[in-house]
């Protein structure tokens, strides 16, 4: 059993007062054996197990308890140039960075952050000489006054918020105009601007920014050649150790080895 299936048993559709298993197999596993997995799971790939159910969003318990074992990775390998640069403040840098890290693990195409230009409120806010009598012909002119305006956010559109979802609406696939034309088909190829993902990747600016609010003196080339590959093997290990937690739970759910 795959651990992204299993984590429906965290919000069941339906409860089953019983003691005995919906399913006519023998060997099938019940909602005990699934939670009796999951603490087997846990137990064995803890920093992956919270990483999938922060990343489902189960509860914020997770994520939290997901970036401390990510900062306990990163104190236990953080770079010699980056423990030198960052000195008194490398803990607050750590956290800031492993939390950045977790946000760019769970970055999807659903992702949606608050509009940076209207902060949020789908409207921005200026100064506009507005009309405030139109006039009577010739001697009596139109009338002008310098107010405060509102009007629709132009990044947004008036929602407030920006979907992280790329051109090709979250399926990394576009279509290959000059094939299709010479082939007389319809040919898809990988999306260029997010390599088949299917959305945009936050900008390694953020990081630097979030960075140096602790490191004044912390300049881009520096961010670039010792703190942004450090920054992207934190993104790696999430990664790697859901694959690994997934592993561990098909290992254990298996019914040759589960029930044994």
């Amino acid at each position: 059993m795959n651990l992204e299936s299993a984590l429906k048993h965290f919000a069941p559709k339906g409860m089953n007062i019983s003691d005995s298993s919906r399913a006519t197999a023998s060997n099938a596993l019940t909602g005990t054996d699934v939670m009796g997995a999951f603490g087997m799971c846990q137990s064995k790939s803890p920093l992956g197990f919270s990483a999938v159910l922060a990343k489902a969003g189960i509860s914020e318990e997770d994520k939290e308890r997901a970036i401390q074992h990510l900062l306990e990775y990163a104190r236990a390998n953080t770079p010699r140039l980056i423990v030198k640069g960052a000195g008194k403040n490398l803990i607050p840098c750590l956290t800031a960075m492993c939390r950045l890290a977790f946000d760019e693990y769970t970055r999807s195409a659903a992702t949606t952050h608050a509009c940076p230009d209207c902060h949020g409120k789908g409207v921005t806010s200026g100064i506009a000489n507005v009309m405030v009598h139109p006039g009577c012909g010739e001697k009596t002119p139109a009338k002008y006054r310098i107010e405060s305006t509102e009007t629709q956010c132009v990044t947004c559109h008036g929602k407030g918020k920006i979907s992280a979802r790329c051109r090709c609406n979250g399926s990394g696939r576009v279509r290959d105009i000059e094939k299709s034309k010479f082939l007389g088909c319809v040919v898809e190829k990988e999306c260029e601007r997010c390599s088949g993902v299917g959305f945009r990747r936050s900008p390694g600016s953020k990081a630097f920014k979030v960075v140096s609010m602790h490191l004044n003196d912390l300049h881009i080339r520096t961010w670039t050649r010792n703190w942004k590959p450090f920054f992207d093997e934190l993104v790696s290990k999430l990664e790697s150790e859901e694959s690994h937690a997934d592993s561990v739970f098909k290992s254990v759910t298996r019914s040759s080895s589960f029930h044994e």
